[in-house]
């Protein structure tokens, strides 16, 4: 048998065992044939422990912390890129008119006003696609925003976004792909392209480096960070949600432009017809008479193009934008 005493372990003949029975003893505290520190003199023994089995302690790392302030930031630079999409259909497809996404593509097909409404229609498909992402990403990185510095870093990333769109669109779709210039109607559209880098695509993106890096040095505004970080997201959800709309808008006093789909048989005469009995003109009409752009003025009604053989008319959203803000 064997019997532990301080830091030793003796053996003893089974006779003497006594009631252990042959069973090596050791002292109390000893696990593992080793025993804990002795106490200092004057210590009290403290509250037992609960065991930890399971249990990780995870410390907060400055890699960890720069990770969850960056997702918020790359959201906000998706959304200032989308941002820079409407900015471009708004002002240069449908205020300025100063070309269509595929003005510079070469086909007969594409002569034709409807292609080139569904090109641009097309355009801000996409660019609603991206403006979605966005929003996807910021919401899945809300709980970083805390972390950011404060919302200097938010509106330098969608600086950087909103001028990255311009760098994309002025390099990639003028001078690589060719399929429009900002001015396709002037004899040198590369002084437009280089000017409108110049105005609106430089001065965004060094607003947004400098703002990035600000925020980086200078540390948290007076007020918390937190705060200003939320107040910056929620300024980008809400331009990024009025542009939206915005690029689907006729102009304010405008008539309303809409797309008419008469019943196969009516005929051109019969269009032309139940148009005029709706007081409205015709913009634009295929071969067929089938198809038709319609302007209704202030006292027509899409209601008599129905009640005259129209089976579709589209009364709102981009189509009907884009068709009141087209000269044709």
């Amino acid at each position: 048998m064997e019997i532990g005493a301080g830091s030793m372990t003796r053996t003893v003949p089974e006779d003497a065992a006594g009631p252990t029975g042959g069973r090596t003893v050791r002292p109390a505290g000893d696990v593992g044939g080793q025993r804990p520190a002795p106490r200092a003199a004057g210590d009290r023994p403290g509250p037992p422990r609960a065991p930890t089995i399971g249990r990780t302690a995870v410390a907060s790392s400055p890699s960890a912390t720069a990770t969850s302030a960056g997702r918020p930031a790359v959201a906000a630079g998706v959304l200032g890129f989308a941002l820079g999409g409407f900015f471009d259909g708004i002002l240069l497809h449908q205020v300025l008119q100063w070309h269509h996404f595929l003005s510079l593509v070469p086909g007969e097909a594409l002569r034709d006003i409807r292609a080139q409404i569904l090109a641009d229609g097309m355009f801000h498909v996409a660019v609603y696609a991206i403006a979605a992402l966005g929003l996807w990403l910021l919401w899945r990185a809300r709980g970083g925003l805390g972390a950011a510095a404060d919302g200097r870093r938010l509106l330098g990333a969608a600086l950087l976004g909103f001028g990255a769109w311009q760098v994309v669109d002025v390099a990639g779709f003028h001078w690589v792909a060719g399929i429009h210039r900002i001015r396709v109607d002037v004899p040198d559209p590369l002084l437009w392209d280089l000017g409108w880098l110049a105005v609106i695509g430089l001065p965004p993106l060094l607003a947004g480096l400098w703002l990035r890096r600000s925020a980086a040095g200078g540390g948290p505004p007076p007020g918390g960070g937190g705060g200003h970080g939320r107040a910056a997201a929620a300024m980008l959800v809400l331009a990024v949600l009025g542009a939206a709309p915005l690029a689907s808008l006729p102009p304010a006093g405008a008539a309303t432009a809409v797309v008419v789909l008469f019943r196969p048989g009516l005929g051109l005469e019969g269009a032309f017809a139940a148009v005029a009995a709706a007081d409205g003109r015709v913009v634009w009409a295929d071969a067929s008479g089938e198809l038709l752009a319609v302007e209704l003025g202030p006292g027509a009604s899409a209601w008599r193009l129905y009640r005259h053989g129209a089976l579709l008319v589209g009364t709102s959203g981009p189509v009907a934008g884009c068709l009141a803000w087209t000269r044709v």
